[in-house]
């Protein structure tokens, strides 16, 4: 390490020493001097705050008016806005009447849907009724034709039988009698 850099450490170690160092080179004209300069270079002078003001009021102005011409646009746009409301107000005005003219008339059409629907149930029940009891009054007469059919097969059974036994007793018993040797 480099005896400059062993003395600035020394010199941050100690704020007295840093202290002293910066009393001695405030009394060393020469060196004031030099250091004066060096601020000067960095201080803003009067001239320099004038034209600073200068430049900050004619900016101050564009930018009023710019905020005029800003102000105006929305003026206008304000009442474009305004307009545009009002046209849209008037437009749902409309548009609410004819809802309203749709919803009663589809009310209208519905109840007469109801009524329509009605009445021809009450049609149809009226007519499934009467075919009910159609329907009863044949199955009626279809239940009495099938008793009749009950008894008739039930004499024609016997008569068969009758028969099948009066045949078979002059045909078979004879055959039968002839191999006993009874005839």
């Amino acid at each position: 390490m480099s005896l400059a850099e062993k003395l600035i450490e020394e010199f941050e170690k100690d704020p007295r020493a840093k202290k002293r160092l910066a009393e001695l080179l405030v009394v060393e004209p020469d060196v004031r001097l030099a250091m004066i300069n060096a601020l000067m270079a960095e201080v803003a002078t009067r001239r320099d705050l004038g034209e600073l003001r200068s430049e900050m009021r004619s900016e101050m102005g564009q930018l009023r008016s710019e905020m005029e011409g800003l102000r105006s646009e929305m003026g206008g746009l304000r009442s474009d806005v305004g307009s545009e409301m009002g046209q849209l107000r008037s437009e749902m005005g409309e548009l609410r009447s004819e809802v309203r003219s749709e919803v009663s008339r589809l009310r209208s059409e519905m109840g007469e849907l109801r009524a329509e629907m009605r009445s021809e149930m009450e049609g149809l029940r009226s007519d499934v009724g009467s075919e009910i009891g159609q329907l009863r009054s044949e199955m009626g007469e279809l239940r009495s034709e099938i008793g009749q059919l009950r008894i008739e097969i039930s004499s024609n059974f016997r008569w068969t039988i009758g028969t099948i036994l009066v045949v078979w007793g002059a045909t078979v018993i004879p055959i039968l009698l002839r191999l006993i040797g009874a005839i």
